[in-house]
């Protein structure tokens, strides 16, 4: 176990330490209909059609909200196929053949800082509405909605922390795009009129701070301080990060912006100064491929909607091919598992983990209690895992209080007997809707 986990620490200090490797010129992209947000969609285009880069192409509908869908490159509609979503699912994605041109759509046009400077609250959510602008660390949660709320806030915090095993995309992100994230926090404070911003980082990454603070002498206007929080897991919780920043405790069920706080990730911020001064939809983002059954872990910018396969292609391709392989789709506590290389990067994937397959043999329950010492949310996985089992939706809606589970895989990862915990946290929460 030792080994293993320097082992990790190597593969994660390669990574961080590697500057992003740009492939943004797929011959091909491939868009998603629907997601694990939003059950039903539908284009505008047929195969045949020229495509332009932040082109609204189609629509997603939610529950309660609708979302756009954007071209990612210029080019011709190919038609639909089936590819695996970061949810895991096979979805329907449209196939668009990259003419490398990037022609941009007429409406993706730079606003200059004066336009910037009158634009009113109503202005940022139709600007993060228009560019389905969503949270990038992979709650895909709509901005728009966020900022639509009528509770005043006072503090934004930027989720910088990035706090799974593995992942680097984030701090790649920091060290390489300082300015506009900047930019972006300047915009979320106009936009929500707030007088403080946080941007939270792992104690450990001198180097973030580093970067953070110099870059900060150029925008003396704001109201910005760059705060180290703990190293630990799940630190990149919303909840933790208001906690640790602000020492503020959010009550469970209570929304951070009922206490004045507003988060934000990293991702999204600079997805927001995209939005506003260029008026683009999310196009591009940061990648991490990593893990022991890869030849060449790396940070990619990566081309929204392009092929895993591709992308590990360019990594060298599978390490030790012999051995079966485990690919998790996001980070390995909270990701979804691959039966398939046949994924797509959705502009919420934030990694994909390749792991050497390892047999753990599932043992009984031993009672030891280390998944309830382990839950950040106080809740008890092992009565959870019964009352699935025994198909109580009553206890799991209440006494379990299941709704409060963000299904950090804690439970899984410190169970002494192997048992998949965190699927039965999955299952419960599926059965309380």
């Amino acid at each position: 176990m030792i080994a293993k986990t320097r082992e990790i620490a190597n593969i994660l200090k390669l990574t961080v330490s590697l500057p992003t490797v740009r492939y943004v010129d797929p011959d091909y992209v491939y868009i998603a209909v629907t997601n694990a947000r939003c059950a039903s969609g539908e284009m505008f285009v047929k195969p045949g059609d020229h495509v332009k880069v932040g082109q609204q192409i189609g629509l997603r509908k939610g529950p309660f909200f609708e979302q756009p869908i954007h071209s990612t490159v210029s080019g011709e509609v190919v038609g639909t196929v089936k590819k695996f979503h970061r949810s895991g699912k096979l979805t329907e994605f449209l196939q668009i053949k990259n003419d490398k041109l990037d022609e941009l759509y007429e409406a993706c046009v730079e606003r200059t800082e004066e336009e910037i400077a009158n634009l009113t609250k109503e202005d940022f959510i139709k600007i993060t509405k228009e560019n389905s602008l969503v949270g990038l660390g992979g709650s895909s949660f709509p901005t728009y909605i966020k900022l639509s709320g009528n509770d005043p806030i006072d503090t934004i915090c930027i989720n910088a922390v990035e706090c799974e095993p593995y992942l680097s995309a984030d701090h790649r992100l920091v060290m390489e795009f300082p300015y506009r994230i900047y930019r972006g926090i300047k915009y979320a404070m106009q936009a929500t009129g707030a007088k403080k911003a946080y941007i939270c980082i792992k104690k450990k990454y001198q180097d973030l701070y580093d970067c953070l603070t110099v870059a900060k002498t150029r925008f003396p206007e704001l109201n910005v301080e760059v705060k180290r929080v703990g190293n630990y897991y799940p630190q990149g919780w919303e909840i933790e990060v208001i906690k640790s920043a602000l020492g503020i405790q959010v009550p469970s069920g209570v929304l951070p912006a009922k206490l004045g706080v507003m988060v934000l990730n990293v991702s999204t911020i600079v997805g927001l100064y995209k939005a506003v001064r260029y008026n683009m939809p999310v196009v591009k983002r940061n990648f991490t491929i990593t893990g022991d059954g890869i030849k060449y872990p790396q940070n990619y910018r990566l081309r929204v909607g392009t092929s895993l396969q591709e992308v590990i292609a360019k990594s060298g391709g599978y390490k030790d091919e012999e051995q079966n392989k485990v690919l998790i789709l996001g980070g390995p506590m909270m990701g979804a598992n691959l039966v398939r290389d046949d994924a797509v990067i959705t502009k919420t994937c934030t990694s994909c983990i390749i792991l050497n397959e390892k047999k753990y043999q599932e043992e009984p329950c031993v009672h030891c209690a280390s998944c309830v010492y382990s839950c950040p949310a106080g809740l008890q996985p092992v009565q959870i895992m019964q009352a699935v089992k025994n198909n109580d939706k009553d206890a799991l809606k209440n006494e379990l209080n299941i709704k409060s589970c963000i299904l950090c895989g804690m439970c899984s990862y410190t169970c002494t007997s192997k048992i998949h915990l965190t699927d039965y946290c999955r299952k419960a929460k599926k059965m309380a809707m």
